[in-house]
């Protein structure tokens, strides 16, 4: 099974998809399997975060805004405006898909894991997620 979940964001955040993903799962009806979650943008990315303490991910923010700066001069594209450049090189750093086990008809993520899709764009954008879900052969 496969679909595609949407999302309109609002400018550079994180936004936890993990619900979204599971009711995937769910509504497949595998037991076991993978979990394949793909971000078709280049300015966006998928990742497993700390899904308890919303520091966290305001901790990574700050540090991909001191190391991957928006505007940076070294930066030749900047088609789309000075996040351009920094927008493909944070998602090429975070990356563009993941894949969790699936356990018992659930992701079998741990205690403190989501999965967000990280829009890197300062202006809001509309996102596309690919879930891939490949059962296990029995």
């Amino acid at each position: 099974m496969q679909e595609t979940l949407t999302y309109s964001t609002a400018g550079r955040t994180t936004r936890d998809i993990t619900s979204d993903v599971r009711t995937s799962v769910k509504r497949a009806g595998i037991a076991t399997g993978l979990a394949h979650v793909f971000v078709r943008h280049t300015s966006a990315s998928i990742m497993i975060c700390e899904n308890i303490d919303p520091e966290v991910r305001g901790d990574v923010e700050r540090w991909f805004a001191k190391n991957v700066v928006d505007g940076d001069p070294m930066y030749e594209h900047d088609m789309e405006g000075p996040d351009d450049m920094s927008g493909h090189i944070r998602s090429i750093l975070t990356g563009m898909e993941l894949s969790v086990p699936v356990t018992n008809g659930d992701l079998n993520l741990g205690i403190y894991q989501g999965i967000y899709m990280y829009e890197h764009r300062t202006g809001g954008r509309d996102r596309s997620v690919v879930v891939t879900l490949l059962p296990t052969a029995t």
